[in-house]
């Protein structure tokens, strides 16, 4: 028998699963009372509706001490979420393209990699710069990029520890064109905050870089202004 996918479409359908599953895009980990909030239930509501993501394998949940905490399963769920973002925006064109937040539409984390303008600019440089080869859908890494990241510091010998790809493209949700994903979109993303160029917003998952962190991530990703 073929999958039906009506079980897990049906999941996401609902209002408030569905802004629980959007809350969890910024890529942290919270509790059910905090997803309660995001999705203007009650606890008691918020609960029912955790225990059925997590039975249709579209969350996960980690005990800390007395609490638990929900993520998202994996980028997988995450890259259908953003593609769904995505095609509602194409279907009702007569709405502006992505979020109304301008930090959201300036830099924000999609799961665990970077999206938005500069997630996009990012991806254009390295396609400018031969790090990237660009096939709509696919993307691949060249060996100058690899050497190039490898001189960042990326260890690709454990990007090969599972089946995640080194690198693929996803298509941002408010730009309308690519941006990278997989290992190294993860890789970078971290690069940023360790870097301490950036950091995401208690309040959204919106990034806010500083001034001169700007300008070193456009100097070492080689992204003109």
């Amino acid at each position: 028998m073929e999958p039906d996918i009506s079980t897990v479409a049906g999941l996401i359908a609902d209002s408030a699963r569905s802004k629980i599953l959007t809350a969890l895009m910024g890529g942290q980990a919270l509790t059910a009372t905090e997803l309660s909030i995001e999705a203007d239930v009650t606890p008691q509501t918020a609960s029912s509706h955790l225990a059925k993501l997590l039975e249709g394998e579209l969350l996960q949940v980690r005990k800390q001490g007395r609490h638990k905490y929900f993520q998202l399963k994996g980028p997988h769920v995450a890259a259908v979420l953003e593609q769904l973002l995505v095609l509602t925006a194409l279907s009702t064109p007569k709405t502006s393209t992505g979020p109304k937040d301008p930090r959201l539409k300036h830099a924000r984390v999609c799961y665990d990699h970077l999206a938005g303008e500069l997630g996009v600019q990012l991806y254009d440089a390295l396609v400018s710069a031969n790090m990237l080869e660009d096939f709509g859908e696919l993307t691949r890494l060249t060996e100058k990029g690899k050497t190039y990241f490898m001189s960042l510091g990326v260890d690709f010998q454990q990007f090969n520890k599972n089946s995640r790809p080194v690198c693929k493209s996803c298509l941002d949700w408010s730009e309308r064109r690519n941006h990278i994903a997989g290992h190294l979109g993860s890789w970078i993303l971290n690069y940023i905050f360790e870097q301490k160029w950036a950091k995401q917003d208690l309040d959204a998952r919106s990034i806010t870089f500083t001034s001169k962190g700007l300008k070193a991530f456009n100097s070492t990703f080689l992204i003109k202004q």
